[in-house]
């Protein structure tokens, strides 16, 4: 699994958006916490793979936990451990091959997608994201954001019609996060170095 940033510059964003409130909140230095559930659903043969876990994002990368993994990206290496081999793989981040991304969407660090609009219903807005990039990974986005900033749902849909679902639940803003973003597998784990 791979998923997950400059600011947009684009004249759509309002003063005070929520896209721009959140934004801030990244770009303050606050990790957003959460249990999620991804879902990948193929349009051809309408099969589901889901995965749950626990995330941590920040302006500049993410730390999932999931499924006898952990995934640590600072925006510039992904690391990768995986318990049930005990090996650690290192490897260049490319945002590209990374159909989760969340801390790119979240904290405007994509210039790839423009703020298309955001609606409002029921305490939660709903921030639409649109590329008109040929190459962009995701055809369109949507963020699900609740009145206290916390980020509910990201829905994007590829060039192929495929949709993928995050949904969060549990979250919170942490000011202190340190060492999260520090991966320390056991020190018999096998380590392979890709970058070489």
């Amino acid at each position: 699994m791979a998923f997950i940033m400059a600011y947009f510059c684009t004249p759509v964003f309002a003063q005070n958006s929520i896209f721009d409130q959140l934004r801030s909140t990244f770009e303050a230095g606050k990790v957003f916490k959460a249990d999620f559930t991804h879902t990948y659903i193929d349009s051809y043969t309408e099969e589901e793979t889901k995965t749950n876990g626990t995330i941590w994002i920040n302006k500049d990368g993410y730390r999932l936990e999931a499924d006898d993994q952990i995934i640590v990206v600072d925006g510039a290496l992904s690391t990768v451990y995986d318990a049930a081999r005990n090996r650690v793989i290192i490897s260049e981040y490319d945002a590209e091959e990374d159909d989760f991304a969340p801390s790119r969407l979240l904290s405007g660090l994509d210039e790839t997608y423009v703020l298309a609009g955001e609606e409002s219903s029921g305490g939660i807005t709903t921030i639409n994201l649109e590329s008109n990039d040929d190459f962009a990974v995701f055809v369109g986005i949507s963020i699900e954001v609740g009145s206290d900033l916390h980020p509910q749902k990201i829905t994007a849909t590829d060039f192929a019609e495929n949709v993928i679902i995050t949904g969060f639940s549990n979250g919170e803003f942490l000011s202190d996060a340190e060492g999260i973003f520090e991966l320390s597998p056991p020190e018999d784990a096998e380590i392979v170095d890709m970058r070489y």
